[in-house]
């Protein structure tokens, strides 16, 4: 029997307009860990204890010493120079209207991500340079610890200095090619180290700690922190703005998406900075 074929451009257009191949990326992983999030347009002050007195035994009636000192620090975020990421793309009326798929959502949905990614990406990398965002790897005052990617031990020894600090962390960040190292590791029993939590979809725990994995995260690094000692400051999320005027001559449109964003570490000493180079 012969097949009928001459709806077949009408049927592959059909499933090409619902079809967008998106490029391979990893996901955003700093606002998803759960850090302090403030809201603010102008500059953020946290105040800090960084240091008391002692308070001492007193018996009945003697004079209560009143030498008690507090020194206080602060922490700044979102200075009045800190700059966005700010992106503008062009296309013309032609294009839009000849479009399979819906050019300007496909267009939003795109920019937006991509001003996600490289603002999640400054978080973890950020250099500071410029008046843009200082990353974690780059913050002062961190803790550091041997990454040994062939022993569970250089995790339980971050975990000691945590211990020391008086820091329950909560999070561990990987590079994806290090996780499947660590994921062979094997105790004595021959049980694999990284457990599966069969109650959070795929979420890994490494000695009862969630880890979280990115190649955001550089190859030969990782990260153990309390997360909820990493505050950042918003004053934007990725914001969309249809030029629809701007380049009317051209007879074009243009989408316009911004977002300001700031990040600092309430304590330093809450986040462990595991380093291969450090073995």
């Amino acid at each position: 029997m012969a097949l009928n074929t001459t709806d077949t451009p009408e049927l592959l257009q059909e499933q090409v307009s619902s079809l967008l191949i998106q490029p391979l990326e990893t996901a955003s992983i700093v606002l998803a860990a759960g850090p302090r999030i403030f809201d603010t347009a102008s500059p953020l002050r946290i105040p800090k204890l960084v240091g008391s007195g002692t308070p001492a035994w007193v018996g009945e009636s003697e004079q209560i010493p009143d030498d008690y000192t507090a020194e206080f620090d602060e922490v700044r975020l979102m200075p009045e120079g800190r700059k966005s990421v700010k992106v503008i793309t062009r296309y013309s009326n032609e294009l839009a209207r000849q479009s399979v798929v819906g050019l300007d959502a496909v267009l939003r949905s795109r920019l937006v991500n991509d001003v996600s990614s490289m603002i999640d990406d400054a978080f973890l990398n950020g250099d500071g340079l410029n008046d843009s965002v200082t990353g974690i790897f780059n913050q002062p005052g961190t803790q550091s610890a041997p990454l040994d990617l062939a022993s569970a031990d250089t995790f339980l020894d971050a975990l000691a200095v945590t211990t020391a600090a008086e820091v329950t962390p909560n999070r561990w960040f990987l590079n994806a090619q290090d996780f499947i190292t660590v994921r062979k590791l094997k105790d004595q029993n021959g049980r694999y180290l990284l457990e599966s939590d069969l109650t959070r979809d795929a979420t890994y725990r490494l000695f009862n700690i969630p880890v979280t994995v990115s190649n955001k995260v550089p190859a030969g690094k990782a990260v153990l922190a309390d997360i909820s000692q990493v505050a950042v400051a918003r004053d934007t999320n990725p914001q969309i703005k249809i030029l629809d005027q701007r380049y009317a001559e051209f007879d074009q449109q243009a989408i316009r998406v911004t977002a300001r964003f700031d990040l600092g570490l309430l304590h330093p000493e809450g986040v462990v900075i595991l380093d291969s180079t450090a073995v």
